[in-house]
Order: structure tokens, then C-alpha cells, then sequence
């Protein structure tokens, strides 16, 4: 198949998977994984967010993914949906990533057509995934009793000692012990930090 760029689209085309087959049937590959990278890229960089929860993992596999889309997407045939193809391509991805994790598989990116491309969805699909991740441990902090939130406030977000987080917990008339603070701040942190890890929020 040819590989060109800046083929007109025809009218009435609107849909991400609409334009790259109208591409890839005027020969215009490149223009073709364009589309792709852009218009799933966001989605499938959420992917392996969330399946690596590690963020230079997820990095390194969207770099593989979208080198693999550069360089495949002319042989698609149709077989399956074009997003199923994608995952496909993505599943590939990450199972290269889990049998060798510490193998670094960003390319110097910057000598290639794609280049651009893939830090362009890192840089606009990042802001909105750690948004979410905020948002989910938002969530879970939610989930505590009001005592339990109070007690990671003093301790997180506002780094105050033991002996004043115990200072102010007793303000409703019941002591609190420093030693029996620490513990149940763990069990907490324990707690939440296994939710998050079966919902992919940890790592990201």
C-alpha cells in the first residue's frame, strides 16, 4: 500500500474509524495511523496506565504501540473493528512490557515520523489521567469515617505530628493514644492502598 500524507477526506466523514478507512483506501497510510494515533491513542495510553501502573511502563508500551500502528497499520484488513485491532496491537505491547520490565523500550523518538505523534497524547492525555487518579483517591478517602479522613488529613496533607493529630482528635472528649494513632494509620493506608491497587490507581 502506498504511504502518503494529505489526502483530501471525502464528505460526509466524521468518524475517527470512518476517516482512517477512507485513508488507508486512498493509499495514505501515514495519514491513516495519524488519525489512529490520535484519535485512540488517549484510550489506549489509559490502558496501560492502568494495566502497568507504573507511568514510565505505560510510556515505553504506547512508544511500542505506536511504532507498531506506523508500521502495520498498511497490512489491516478489516477482519475485526479497528479498535479491536488496536488493543490487539496494544495486548502486544504490554506482554513484551511484562516479560521484560526493565528493558527500556522508548526509542530515541525523536529521529522518527511518529515522534511527534506520541508526545503529543502523552502531553494532552497525562493532565486528565492523573486528574482521574486524584479523583479516585478522593474517592476512596470518602469511603472512611469522618474520623479516619480527619486522621489522614492531619497526617498527609498537613504533615502535623502525632502528638497533635492525638491533640486534636481529642477535642470531642475522648483521649487518644500516639502509639494506637500510628497503627491504625497504617491499617488505613494498608486498607485503601489495596483498593487502589485492584482499581489501577496505584503506580499511575
Amino acid at each position: 500500500m502506498i504511504r502518503r500524507s494529505g489526502c483530501k477526506l471525502p464528505e460526509g466523514v466524521d468518524s475517527v474509524d470512518e476517516r482512517i478507512r477512507a485513508l488507508l483506501d486512498a493509499g495514505d497510510v501515514d495519514g491513516a495511523a495519524t488519525e489512529l494515533i490520535r484519535g485512540h491513542g488517549p484510550e489506549i495510553l489509559r490502558y496501560f496506565h492502568s494495566l502497568l501502573r507504573d507511568e514510565d511502563a505505560a510510556a515505553d508500551a504506547f512508544a511500542a504501540f505506536s511504532e507498531r500502528v506506523w508500521r502495520g497499520l498498511g497490512g489491516f484488513k478489516g477482519e475485526s473493528s479497528l479498535l479491536t485491532w488496536c488493543y490487539s496491537v496494544a495486548w502486544n505491547a504490554a506482554t513484551r512490557q511484562f516479560r521484560d520490565p526493565y528493558r527500556r523500550r522508548r526509542r530515541a523518538l525523536e529521529s522518527t515520523a511518529y515522534a511527534h505523534l506520541v508526545e503529543e497524547v502523552r502531553a494532552t492525555t497525562l493532565p486528565h489521567l492523573r486528574t482521574e487518579v486524584k479523583a479516585g483517591i478522593a474517592r476512596l478517602r470518602e469511603s472512611l469515617d469522618p474520623e479516619d479522613r480527619t486522621l489522614l488529613y492531619l497526617r498527609i496533607d498537613r504533615e502535623m505530628s502525632w502528638k497533635g493529630v492525638a491533640q486534636v482528635l481529642a477535642a470531642d472528649g475522648r483521649v487518644r493514644e500516639e502509639q494506637a494513632l500510628r497503627k491504625r494509620f497504617e491499617r488505613i493506608k494498608e486498607r485503601l492502598r489495596r483498593i487502589a491497587k485492584q482499581e489501577g490507581l496505584l503506580g499511575t
